[in-house]
C-alpha cells in the first residue's frame, strides 16, 4: 500500500513524503482494517507533524486524525464484525489515515448513510462535533445572546454561524481579512469586525455594550488574550486550538473581579469521557445537521495522496476558502 510518512517534526511541505509497496497493517482483536477514500486536512494535522500537537508522534508516523474508508476486515469482536463491509467516518489516533489501508479501534469507526458523499463523510468528526459540542454542550449559548468568536472564517467558525441561526444565538465574529465581512454575513454572521481595525473589547462595545457572556477562540496569543479581554462579568470563554503557538496576557484582576472562566477544550480527550450512549446520540445529531447543511464542510481543493506536499502547502495558506481533503481510495 502506499501511505504518507515523516521520519523527523518540521515543516510538513518539508518533511512528509510518499512510501509505496508498504505491507498493510493488521488489526488486532477490538480493532478493524480499513481501507481509505478519503481524508481532510486539520490543523491539528498540520500541528502534529510540527511536533506542537497535544499529541507527540511515534516515529516514524503517519498524519490523518479523521477520514472516510471502508471497514475490510476485523480482529475480532462484536462490533468489528457489525462494521464490516460499511462504509464508516475513521477517527484514529493510533496509526493515521493518511494511507491507503489504516487500523483503528472498531469504536471509532461511525457507518455514515449513503446520500453523504465521501468528502463530506469524511469530515464527520472534528469540526461538526467540536462545534455542536463547544455552542450546545458545554457553554449552553442561550437564544438571543452573543457568542464571540475569533478565526470565524474557518470551516468551523462558518458551523458555528450556522448553529446560530439554528439554535437563535447570536454571532460576533473576528476576522483578519477584510474580504470575509461580506462572506459571513451573506452565511448569516450577525457582526463582524475586522482584527486590525483596532483593540478587539472597544469593537466588541461598539456592537454589544452590554458585552459578550460566551466566546470561543482557537488561536491562542494575543487574540485570546483580547478575546476574553471582551467578556461581560460572568464570562466564559473556550480555548480550542492554539494557532498562534503564543501564551495568553491576562491581567489576573480582570479575571477575579469579573468572575470570568476560561477553559481548555479538545474534542479528544472530552470524548474520552462520554459514555458509549452520549457519543452515539453525538453522532445522530451531526448526521441530522450535515444532511440540513448546518454542518456542511466547504472545500477548496482536493489532491491524490501523491501530492500531498502540495495538498499541506493550500491547507496552510490564508484565505483558501475551505478545507483541503487528500482523496485516496474510490468506492
Amino acid at each position: 500500500m502506499k501511505r504518507v510518512v515523516f521520519d523527523r517534526t518540521g515543516s510538513p511541505a518539508e518533511v512528509l513524503r510518499v512510501e509505496d509497496d508498504m505491507p498493510a497493517p493488521q488489526p488486532n482483536r477490538g480493532e478493524v482494517l480499513v481501507r481509505m477514500l478519503a481524508s481532510p486536512i486539520n490543523p491539528s494535522d498540520l500541528m502534529y507533524v510540527s511536533g506542537n500537537y497535544g499529541l507527540t508522534p511515534s516515529l516514524p508516523a503517519t498524519p490523518g486524525f479523521e477520514g472516510v474508508g471502508i471497514v475490510e476486515a476485523t480482529g475480532g469482536g462484536v462490533l468489528g464484525w457489525l462494521r464490516k463491509g460499511k462504509r464508516v467516518a475513521v477517527i484514529n489516533d493510533r496509526i493515521g489515515n493518511w494511507a491507503e489501508y489504516t487500523v483503528t479501534k472498531a469504536r471509532q469507526v461511525i457507518p455514515v448513510p449513503d446520500d453523504l458523499s465521501d468528502e463530506q463523510a469524511a469530515t464527520f468528526f472534528v469540526n461538526p462535533a467540536t462545534a455542536l459540542v463547544m455552542t450546545q454542550d458545554i457553554l449552553r449559548v442561550h437564544r438571543g445572546k452573543w457568542l464571540l468568536q475569533s478565526a470565524a472564517g474557518s470551516a468551523l467558525g462558518q458551523m458555528v454561524i450556522r448553529l446560530g441561526k439554528k439554535y437563535g444565538f447570536r454571532t460576533l465574529n473576528v476576522v483578519r481579512r477584510r474580504e470575509q465581512v461580506e462572506e459571513l454575513k451573506k452565511l448569516g454572521a450577525d457582526a463582524v469586525v475586522v482584527e486590525s481595525d483596532g483593540p478587539l473589547p472597544e469593537q466588541v462595545r461598539l456592537v454589544a455594550p452590554e458585552g459578550v457572556r460566551y466566546a470561543i477562540d482557537p488561536v491562542g496569543g494575543k487574540t485570546a488574550s483580547e478575546v476574553i479581554a471582551s467578556l461581560s462579568p460572568g464570562g466564559r470563554c473556550l480555548l480550542y486550538g492554539s494557532l498562534s503557538d503564543e501564551p495568553l496576557t491576562i491581567h489576573p484582576r480582570f479575571m477575579l473581579s469579573g468572575s470570568i472562566q476560561v477553559s481548555g477544550f479538545w474534542l479528544a480527550a472530552w470524548s474520552r469521557q462520554q459514555s458509549v450512549l452520549t457519543m452515539l446520540r453525538l453522532f445522530r445529531r451531526v448526521r441530522a445537521m450535515m444532511r440540513e447543511g448546518v454542518l456542511q464542510t466547504t472545500f477548496a481543493g482536493i489532491y491524490p495522496l501523491e501530492e500531498v506536499k502540495k495538498a499541506v502547502e493550500n491547507a496552510a495558506a490564508p484565505g483558501k476558502g475551505g478545507k483541503v481533503l487528500l482523496r485516496i481510495g474510490t468506492r
